[in-house]
């Protein structure tokens, strides 16, 4: 039941992944509010003379409500993408993408009309090639300028509706950890100098579908990246653990000798600079993350406030929430109860379903106790235990 709701979910994000294609991003489409480039099989807007796709009319579902989104006209975000573009590609059968060039999940093959099945696999399953051919592709990932996707640094509004484009170029690592801050970042209303927390892909129904769609996505570029076309990323099965048994210099990063709050040097990704972590700096100019290097990633496990997250979870733990009928229930936010979305996201106690502000546990728990990069919302996918943490939340439903 859950995963027939998750797919019906998903499809309703497909164009609310906060991706700006490079194609789309000049005054001309901007002005135009159109974004159908060519696919480069036959040249034509979406594929259109292969029956692709074609440009059309965006048609928008409800805007989003509740009590976590009490304004309206506010935010970019809040009709995806309308703001910026009102005519987009629809893409026709097995296709899909900006320009409909990619097969939907699922399928592949040059007319997308193959199935494919993936498997995602264990990381300590994982062979010692495997897994250091995942970290090489992680830290390609890292260091590959995306010839497809810009971020954009300002509003539409402080684009001058268009006129006056604002966009950087992003590395395909760092373009995830951008999306995932996008969607989850403090807004500015109505001009003011009042910001809100509004979140789109956390505390409400979209959060599986969305982190769902966030790992299918990362996938896609990967393989494109590297012509892998059977990468999947794997998981860590992070039950009844009692540390970080993948925090090692082996797998994703031992502790600095002289800095606990650093990576060790013999790690792959002792190197590596976040992106997109301050977010007090951005609302204080009024301005989005720029994909400027903040300094390096940061991880401490287990040194975390110990009141609010005593433990990681357990068997026990998981088997109660899938123990729960119901995807969502009542206000369908963290104050739901005996909600398997909200259990799941960690607000809910994993022992009796009944929302607990007191704790966090599940997957928040893991945010949580990683004390660092990872434990704030609109940074935490520059650590790329993120990948795996959220790989298993997806396995679990």
């Amino acid at each position: 039941m859950f995963l027939a709701v998750l797919y019906c979910l998903l499809w309703s994000f497909q164009i609310s992944d906060g991706h700006f294609p490079r194609a789309c991003a000049s005054s001309k489409n901007l002005l135009a509010k159109e974004c159908c480039p060519p696919w480069m099989g036959d040249g034509s807007p979406c594929g259109q003379l292969s029956g692709r796709g074609s440009c059309q009319d965006i048609l928008l579902s409800s805007a989003p409500s509740g009590p976590q989104f009490p304004f309206k006209g506010v935010d970019d975000r809040e009709s995806w993408p309308s703001v910026f573009y009102n005519r987009t590609c629809q893409c026709s059968g097995n296709f899909m993408g900006f320009n409909c060039g990619n097969s939907k999940f699922g399928f592949g093959g040059p007319n997308c009309t193959e199935k494919r099945v993936l498997i995602r696999r264990n990381i300590f399953d994982l062979s010692v090639s495997e897994k250091n051919k995942f970290f090489s592709y992680l830290t390609l990932a890292k260091h590959t300028i995306s010839s497809v996707y810009v971020i954009p640094t300002g509003t539409y509004g402080q684009m001058n509706n268009g006129s006056t484009p604002m966009f950087n170029d992003i590395n395909i690592y760092d373009l995830f950890v951008w999306m995932h801050y996008y969607v989850s970042r403090d807004t500015l209303l109505g001009g003011s100098e009042i910001w809100r927390d509004i979140d789109f892909a956390h505390e409400a129904p979209g959060f599986l579908p969305w982190h769902r769609l966030f790992l299918l996505l990362w996938e896609q570029e990967i393989r494109e990246l590297t012509g892998d076309e059977n990468f999947t990323v794997p998981y860590w099965d992070w039950r009844d653990a009692e540390n970080c048994d993948i925090c090692t210099d082996e797998y994703l990063g031992g502790r600095h000798p002289e800095n606990p709050n650093l990576l060790s040097p013999a790690s792959f990704f002792s190197s590596w600079q976040i992106i997109c972590s301050r977010s007090e700096e951005y609302n204080s100019h009024q301005v989005l993350c720029d994909g400027t290097p903040e300094g390096p990633l940061l991880r401490n496990p287990g040194n975390h406030d110990k009141a609010k997250t005593p433990r990681l979870p357990s068997s026990a733990d998981v088997e109660f929430c899938l123990s729960l009928t119901q995807y969502e229930s009542g206000s369908m936010d963290r104050t739901a109860n005996f909600s398997f979305r909200n259990t799941l996201e960690g607000f809910a106690s994993p022992l009796t379903g009944i929302a607990d502000p007191s704790q966090s546990s599940m997957h928040n728990a893991l945010h949580i106790f990683m004390n660092g990069t990872m434990s704030q919302v609109q940074g935490s996918a520059n650590d790329p235990i993120f990948l795996l943490h959220h790989a298993f939340v997806d396995r679990l439903v």
